[in-house]
């Protein structure tokens, strides 16, 4: 599927039906990959509302990327927490079959070059140690760990890394 699948992807914004379908995607994902539950799909879904609920264009954004209409990946910058702190990357995810195609490259690349064009001085994220495809993406562009935590805010205990990316 990934190949000829990738050709037909879209890139847009928000379309009615995201919210639920990006908290799916990591519901499913981490449920399986590292069995965290409905506190991690609650807290997912109710701080992309919260996001969506206040985006500004002129310094936020979220991207879809849709195959034949559906959600297959997202990606946020979310600028509107403390813009002082600079932009955060969050809600970054990609459907499992498309993992390895590229599509999350293109993702990442969309949501840095939206950054490089508002000025920002510092992109940061958080993840944990052992997504290691997602880790080689942020390294190829340009993300540095800055702190690394023990942290039970997903349901259990999770090392915790800070990633930033600064021009």
């Amino acid at each position: 599927m990934r190949e000829n699948a990738k050709d037909r992807i879209v890139i847009d914004g928000y379309r009615p039906g995201a919210l639920g379908r990006v908290a799916e995607l990591h519901a499913t994902y981490y449920h399986r990959q590292w069995g965290f539950g409905l506190f991690f799909e609650a807290k997912v879904a109710s701080g992309l509302a919260e996001f969506l609920g206040r985006m500004d264009p002129e310094k936020d954004s979220f991207w879809g990327a849709y195959l034949e209409g559906r959600l297959i990946g997202s990606i946020v910058i979310d600028c509107g927490e403390d813009p002082k702190k600079g932009a955060h990357l969050r809600w970054f995810i990609l459907d499992p079959e498309l993992q390895g195609s590229g599509m999350g490259r293109i993702l990442l690349d969309r949501a840095m070059s939206f950054c490089r064009d508002k000025g920002f001085h510092r992109v940061y994220l958080w993840t944990f140690a052992g997504l290691e495809a997602a880790r080689r993406l942020y390294d190829q562009a340009g993300f540095t760990i800055r702190e690394e935590l023990d942290n039970d805010q997903w349901g259990k205990v999770m090392k915790e890394q800070l990633m930033e990316w600064r021009p």
